[in-house]
């Protein structure tokens, strides 16, 4: 690794940097919904399951690229298999994150003017109907929103590894855990939210199926971050003597905690109103606002409080991931294309803007254009999920349960021998690595096309 190239100060660093780039937007939005339309509590064993004995491991096997080779995305390839065609695994990694950011930096600006609306006490003083059909079918609201929460984040990732990333992610990451417990005190002490405690925590084995299995492993391998290029791109900026292996259970169960809390925060709420576990994707922008507005009606500092801190905890959330996201190109662009960072940042601020645009548009004066039947931002997210996020998973555990050396593999995972408590776990690791950790990726990417 190069001596100029820089590298996260720590280990708290290093996890709380990981860490933020998983704790999104997929752990206060998706993972609730997905819990109340897959049963409850019994899902939310099968979740940790996945999480810990699939997903980790594929976590491990990017950290394994990331630190071996010391690198960008596609750097990590060419060192770690010169002149082969696994060069097309590193671009996918680097095309991954961009395509993924253009659409979430707009729900990130979602975020941002609901923040404002709990500032300004909208949701007390107005019924939420329409509140979010006005604002993604208007023009210019949006799309002011989203450049602002871009801008904020790629500031952020232009001030470098250390100066940025790791300063941002050690303030907000803490912040972000302090404001999901408070708000899901909150939520459990409303009127009839023990039926929302009770729907998290007593399982209903009869409601799961075999796509709840798959649902959860795909849940838990979006949360992660697997397959977006993040985990190679950050695990090259950590030290040589770092326990990888510590890193990534410090990550994984910092990850589930803050999902499980988010749903503690939003389920008992969700109940205490009357509404239905399973309201799908619009829980967070159409669901919770009318609660709010309830609430606000009787209580209106306590309504307005709340949606505050909800969604300043769903926008410090959005954007942890979101500048996880952005330096991946960032960081391809300063080691492949020899650019200096405040260049890269804007090359990648203007291509990934751009594409936003067309994305946010696309629910107004652009809904009429659709590709393969889909419109721009519905048809990109359902392209990254379901192709870009799982090819490049698929590859990368292949790359490191195939073709790495099994000796740089261990290497890696125990330090060169020295972290002696790793030894135990490597031999589960690799097999999981090796056998199943393909098997389970094929399935969510079949799983996908059902």
């Amino acid at each position: 690794m190069s001596q100029s190239r820089e590298t996260f100060g720590s280990r708290a660093a290093v996890i709380m940097a990981l860490a933020g780039s998983a704790i999104g937007l997929g752990n206060i939005w998706r993972f609730p919904y997905i819990v109340g339309e897959n049963g409850g509590a019994a899902f939310i064993l099968v979740y940790i399951f996945c999480t810990l004995f699939l997903s980790l491991p594929i976590f491990l096997g990017e950290s394994i690229i990331g630190r071996r080779s010391g690198a960008n995305c596609r750097g990590a390839m060419e060192r770690l298999a010169p002149g082969t065609h696994w060069k097309w695994l590193g671009y996918l990694s680097v095309l991954t994150p961009l395509v993924i950011v253009s659409y979430y930096s707009v729900i990130g600006g979602w975020s941002l003017d609901y923040l404002f609306k709990a500032l300004s006490l909208s949701f007390v003083r107005e019924s939420p109907d329409g509140m979010f059909g006005a604002l993604v079918s208007s023009t210019w609201t949006p799309l002011l929103f989203h450049t602002l929460f871009l801008g904020a984040s790629i500031l952020i990732v232009m001030l470098g590894v250390k100066g940025g990333i790791e300063k941002f992610s050690k303030i907000c990451l803490p912040v972000l855990f302090v404001l999901i417990v408070v708000i899901a005190v909150y939520s459990m002490t409303l009127p009839g939210a023990k039926a929302g405690v009770d729907y998290l925590l007593k399982p209903d084995f009869s409601k799961l199926t075999a796509r709840s299995f798959v649902t959860a492993l795909g849940q838990s391998f979006y949360s992660l971050s697997l397959g977006m290029g993040i985990i190679i791109t950050y695990s090259s900026y950590v030290h040589k003597d770092e326990n990888l292996l510590v890193s990534g259970v410090g990550t994984a169960v910092s990850d589930l905690l803050f999902a499980l809390l988010a749903g503690f925060a939003i389920m008992p709420a969700v109940f205490a109103a009357g509404i239905g576990p399973a309201s799908g994707p619009g829980l967070i922008f159409d669901t919770l606002p009318y609660i709010f507005h309830q609430m606000g009606q009787t209580m209106p500092a306590v309504s307005s409080t709340a949606a505050i801190l909800f969604f300043v905890t769903i926008l410090f959330a959005a954007m942890t991931s979101s500048v996880s996201l952005l330096e991946v190109g960032v960081a391809y662009l300063i080691e492949e294309k020899k650019m200096h960072r405040r260049k890269a940042c804007g090359v990648v601020f203007g291509a990934t803007w751009a594409v936003g645009v067309l994305c946010s548009l696309s629910f107004g004066p652009l809904s009429g254009l659709h590709l393969f039947g889909r419109g721009i931002f519905d048809f990109l997210d359902m392209f990254s999920s379901n192709f870009l996020l799982t090819v490049g998973g698929l590859l990368a555990v292949i790359f490191v349960g195939w073709k790495m050396p099994k000796t740089a593999v261990h290497d890696e995972f125990t330090n060169g021998g020295t972290l002696k408590g790793n030894l135990a776990c490597f031999r589960f690791f690799y097999f999981i690595l090796k056998y199943v950790a393909p098997l389970a990726v094929l399935m969510i990417f079949l799983t996908n096309f059902l």
